[in-house]
């Protein structure tokens, strides 16, 4: 057996000479290519894409802008809270039912403690929405005429004799010196006044919004209607249909029906004869009588 030597193993043909020689030119140009060659790809953007690119960041912006203004709490009276306002809040169906049931009672919550004592929340839901309840003017008032009460000096005892003041001439300051009523409320009262001309009764303040029963009792015992208001009255029997609607107590739909009542049946002669008419508020036949020209 012949043995080979190391030597052997190195001798190559001519061709494979050439093979190895071009395998190693092959290697050397790949590693200075890499070496010398960026392959970094560049990618250009058009202008119509970096437009579109801007115009989408100030949308995200905008969008992100929004959902904050969205979810930003905003004050209320709990007393008014919905169905749907008492799931947002974190009421359960049937606090909201408490709620609800205690309103149908002419009722109403003037603390975070009544309204948790009416619907049975959770303490911790009372803290966290508690902060965003908001009561109206004369809730205030009578907490702070309470505090005061507190200090009261038996100097002041006496009881002070009462003025009584016509409530056609009242201003706003006199009407703020009523136990609840504040600033709101006073210019409700006189804009109620200046829509109809005047007040023929005082018991018109039922038709001012936001005044509890305590509070108009409080008003018949210092303003009376002492003179009556001048005014123009409406004349039922020649008043157009826009002039009758634009009356406090007719709407367009009685107005329509008195028309129609006029030209069925003549004149109007009194006031029994509007309340045949279809949907007239006989509960304010007098007063409204008071308006009218026969």
């Amino acid at each position: 057996m012949i043995s080979k030597t190391s030597k052997d193993y190195f001798k190559f043909s001519r061709q494979q000479r050439v093979g190895i020689l071009f395998l190693f030119a092959i290697i050397i140009s790949l590693q200075m290519a890499c070496f010398f060659v960026d392959f970094n790809v560049v990618f250009k953007q058009e202008p119509q894409q970096q437009q579109w690119l801007s115009l989408q960041t100030k949308m995200d912006s905008l969008k992100s802008a929004t959902q904050n203004a969205i979810s930003k709490p905003y004050v209320f009276n709990p007393n008014f809270i919905t169905d749907y306002k008492g799931y947002k809040l974190g009421m359960s169906v049937a606090q909201i039912d408490r709620l609800l049931a205690f309103r149908k009672q002419n009722k109403y919550v003037n603390s975070p403690e009544e309204f948790q004592a009416v619907t049975q929340i959770s303490d911790s839901l009372l803290w966290a929405i508690s902060p965003y309840f908001e009561f109206p003017d004369w809730v205030s008032q009578k907490k702070e005429f309470k505090e005061y009460k507190k200090y009261d000096n038996t100097a002041f005892t006496k009881k002070e004799k009462i003025v009584i003041l016509d409530i056609n001439q009242a201003t706003q300051a006199d009407l703020i010196k009523i136990y609840g009523i504040g600033e709101a409320i006073s210019e409700r009262i006189l804009k109620q006044k200046e829509t109809m001309g005047g007040f023929v009764s005082m018991e018109q303040m039922k038709d001012v919004w936001g005044l509890s029963p305590e509070v108009i009792q409080n008003l018949e015992t210092h303003f009376k209607v002492i003179q009556p208001p001048f005014f123009n009255k409406i004349d039922i029997n020649n008043a157009s249909m826009k002039e009758l609607s634009q009356f406090y107590y007719f709407k367009y739909p009685l107005a329509k029906q008195i028309v129609i009542y006029r030209s069925m049946n003549g004149e109007i002669k009194n006031i029994e004869d509007l309340i045949k008419i279809k949907g007239f508020p006989v509960d304010k036949a007098k007063i409204i009588g008071l308006y009218l020209k026969f």
